[in-house]
């Protein structure tokens, strides 16, 4: 143990103290034992410490801090060092506001275009998500302060995400929901992971053994702290056990109670307290040490000009009919949209940030060299149909050249704690846009949303420019390329699928029970789309430019290619050099191809580079259920390398020598897996896959039932709860803005009130209002009220003692 000698001076109650929170975002401090207290805070996409008093999901206002594009944004500039600029510019604003912990970068897997929190997120890949996301980690701590990767781990959808559990198969979990954390742990070392509400495999993630233990720490190497999500504690015993340092927010008490008996009943030992508190030691003394050195102040103007930067190599043009763009000087052209005027730059939640300034597109023009002729407003945002909007905006796009259009999903589509209803953009913009073509057909569609969306509309506009969330500085981005300042060189980091009906996770996303199955398996994104056969709107890796990229002379050997890449056209711009491995006579089911490496490239216009791209231990690897390990089928493969997974250049074969293993599937019959034709897996197949039965999917009145499944329990007062709650989120939806104090507390397990009511309620309060819920009103409300006295003493006593220590 490092700190030794700080932690055998501190008794039981001390030590199970310090490992929880001491406010929403402050750990414990005990001064008398040199023992300081650190700040933790919200920071996917820019630092979120709140100013006055402190909530989880970001109602009450913030300090001011630079708003940089989201991941979902920078993911699409397959740019790691970027990346890297970008948490940098995070971490230097964070040490200056004195904040020791940045919760992010979120890295989970985006099976479904449907999780509300996809903006938060870079891929459908875990290759690409690990890889952007190590960058973010390095830069976010070369002050010293700490980067926390989250949520670890199969954490892909907003309902029910506290009390959810995620069943999937251990080769799918290992082959494409770690191996992004995989990636970040063993290449950035990030200081702190935070769990994942979720369960896997039926044990939450906070105290899974299978995943902190066994994987994060024994596999991987890892050795910081594992921080819960906020309220994410179900047995803080067993969490600490298991691999998990610090509770958060600020449970109380109770939960300092709760590890003690543990300890004193056997439950878990001393020694397990000990290293955990050595893990939160260890960085709290590290990161609190870089705090108290870096300046208090950081260049705003330049780290909005890194968000401009980044958010102008993250722009995908996903059309260009007729090289309409870039827009020629002095182009006549109309402004229509109301995202021009507020641009919509951010997701909502925890993760929205109170930016220190944030661009117009309609001020960015100003500067532009364009001719603007006006500008109209054209829809209402919320999505209510408008005719004298439109008729203003149609009238105006008939004085114009060129119409650009700027469409989007509001602030309420995209959201932590609620997931999309489909991915359809308001149909009063879509009139809109048919609208404008019909009388003037240069339409440029500006696209603001976090996450893929159907496009049938295509048609109606010659060219379609995808901003995702910029950041505060995304306006001006959109300018850069629309001018040709920035030559386009984003490429998608999902694919764009032609409706949410071709999903493969359609039939097993956001449904009604606690189980989410998993049962697409491996075939996630292009994964499914292309062993399927099933065409896209977009696939994975597209964007197109304002230039040409020709590749020859590949050269191949199973460590890596080396190939010529050269500008073709008349300008400058960026190329991303897509490899993926691929072995079509593979015994062991597999997708057609996978991303294995990738390489950005700049080009001046006639310029050739030779690009070489290594693959690392991970290139044919698959996890074989039957050693327990990871494996290589030996034999050919190809070496695919092409501008996106649909646009294969050049094709080199290597011979690998395999490690052996047999094939864990010989004798299994899964037909829809070894095609990939997974969308109708039948109950006997999956179980087949998970190995074990399918387990059942009910409702049960305990600590678990969230409280909008009070409806369910046998209690009157219960079903009042869950009606009175039901019907306040229902309302806010129908408003176009749902409340999310509302959704969260819908969504939460009754457990959590004991773990984010700042110990005002116990668990022993909470087992009081879980037997009220089965049927027991007199004795649960006499419990409630009993504990409730208890709570209020012991917490009183229990105070005093440590801040005399």
């Amino acid at each position: 143990m490092k700190h030794a000698d700080i932690i055998q001076t501190l008794d039981l109650e001390q030590k199970c103290a310090l490992l929880s929170g001491g406010t929403v975002f402050d750990t414990r401090t005990l001064p008398g034992k040199g023992i300081p207290s650190i700040t933790l805070s919200d920071g996917p996409n820019g630092v979120r410490k709140q100013a006055g008093a402190a909530d989880h999901l970001g109602l009450n206002p913030s300090v001011p801090a630079t708003c940089f594009p989201t991941s979902a944004t920078v993911a699409n500039s397959w740019d790691p060092a970027l990346g890297e600029a970008v948490g940098e510019a995070m971490g230097e604003e964070a040490a200056a506001q004195e904040v020791s912990v940045l919760l992010g970068p979120g890295l989970n897997i985006k099976r479904s275009p449907l999780c509300g929190r996809n903006f938060e997120y870079f891929s459908e890949d875990p290759y690409l998500a690990g890889k952007m996301a190590a960058g973010y980690v390095r830069g976010i701590q070369k002050n010293g302060i700490a980067a926390c990767p989250k949520h670890f781990a199969v954490n892909s959808q907003e309902l029910r995400r506290m009390a959810s559990d995620s069943v999937v198969d251990e080769r799918t979990l290992r082959e494409l929901y770690l191996t992004g954390f995989e990636i970040v742990v063993k290449e950035a070392k990030p200081k702190t992971i935070m769990s994942s509400y979720n369960l896997v495999n039926g044990t939450y993630a906070n105290e899974n053994a299978h995943l902190l233990q066994d994987i994060l720490r024994r596999d991987w190497g890892f050795d910081g702290a594992v921080v819960t999500d906020w309220g994410g504690s179900n047995d803080h015993a067993l969490g600490v056990k298991n691999g998990s340092t610090l509770e958060m927010p600020f449970p109380g008490d109770d939960s300092v109670r709760e590890l003690m008996k543990a300890v004193e009943s056997g439950k878990i030992s001393e020694h397990d307290v000990d290293a955990r508190l050595d893990e939160l030691l260890e960085l709290v003394f590290d990161t609190k040490a870089a705090v108290e050195k870096a300046p208090r102040t950081f260049d705003a103007a330049a780290h909005h000009a890194l968000a401009r930067r980044a958010a102008a190599q993250s722009i995908v043009l996903l059309r260009n009919e007729g090289a309409l763009l870039p827009l020629k000087k002095g182009e006549k052209i109309a402004v229509l949209g109301d995202f021009a005027r507020t641009p919509r730059y951010q997701g909502a939640g925890s993760s929205a940030v109170n930016s220190i300034q944030v661009d117009s597109f309609l001020d960015c023009l100003t500067e532009s060299g364009l001719t603007n002729v006006g500008y109209a407003q054209g829809f209402d945002r919320q999505g209510k149909a408008d005719e004298d909007l439109k008729k203003e905006a149609v009238a105006l796009a008939q004085n114009a050249n060129v119409v650009l259009l700027c469409m989007g999903l509001d602030e309420i589509k995209e959201s932590e704690g609620l997931d999309r209803m489909d991915m359809k953009l308001a149909q009063n913009q879509l009139d809109l846009l048919a609208a404008v073509a019909a009388v003037n057909p240069n339409v440029v569609v500006l696209l603001s949303a976090g996450s893929s969306l159907e496009t049938p509309w295509l048609k109606d506009c010659k060219a379609l420019v995808y901003g995702c969330l910029g950041g505060q500085a995304g306006a001006g981005a959109l300018v850069d390329v629309l001018t040709g300042t920035v030559c386009p060189g984003g490429k998608l980091a999902e694919t764009w699928a032609n409706a949410y009906s071709d999903s493969p996770v359609k039939d097993h996303f956001a449904g009604e029970g606690r189980t989410v199955q998993y049962r697409e398996g491996l075939y996630v994104g292009y994964r499914y789309f292309e062993t399927a056969g099933r065409p896209v709107a977009f696939p994975f890796g597209y964007g197109l430019s304002y230039t040409t990229f020709a590749y020859k002379d590949l050269k191949a050997t199973p460590e890596g290619v080396t190939l010529t890449v050269t500008n073709t056209g008349k300008c400058a711009g960026a190329e991303v050099v897509q490899l993926y491995v691929a072995k079509p006579d593979a015994k062991v089911f597999r997708p057609a191809q996978e991303l294995k490496g990738f390489a950005k490239v700049w080009l001046e216009a006639g310029e050739s580079k030779t690009v070489s791209i290594p693959l690392d231990d991970k290139a044919y690897r698959y996890w074989n259920v039957a050693t327990d390990s990871w494996e290589v089928e030996g034999g050919s493969y190809q070496l695919r390398v092409g501008a996106s997974s649909a646009d294969i250049r050049l094709t080199a074969e290597v011979v690998v020598l395999g490690s052996g293993a047999p094939d864990p599937y010989q004798s299994v019959d899964l037909p829809h897996y070894r095609t990939g034709e997974i969308t109708r897996v039948p109950d006997a197949e999956f179980a087949a896959l998970l190995g074990r039965p399918i387990p059942e999917d009910k409702i049960r009145i305990d600590r678990n039932m969230t409280l909008g499944e009070l409806g369910h329990g046998r209690s009157p007062l219960g079903w009042l709860v869950a009606a009175v709650l039901g019907l306040l989120l229902k309302r806010s939806i129908q408003r176009g803005k749902p409340d999310l104090n509302i959704l969260f507390q819908y969504n939460m397990p009754l457990r959590a009130l004991a773990k984010m009511t700042n110990g005002a309620i116990s668990m022993g309060m909470v087992d009081g209002i879980v037997m009220e819920a089965q049927g027991f009103w007199i004795i649960g409300l006499l419990r409630v009220i009993v504990e409730a006295v208890k709570n209020i003493a012991q917490n009183g006593a229990m105070e005093k003692r440590l801040k005399n220590s």
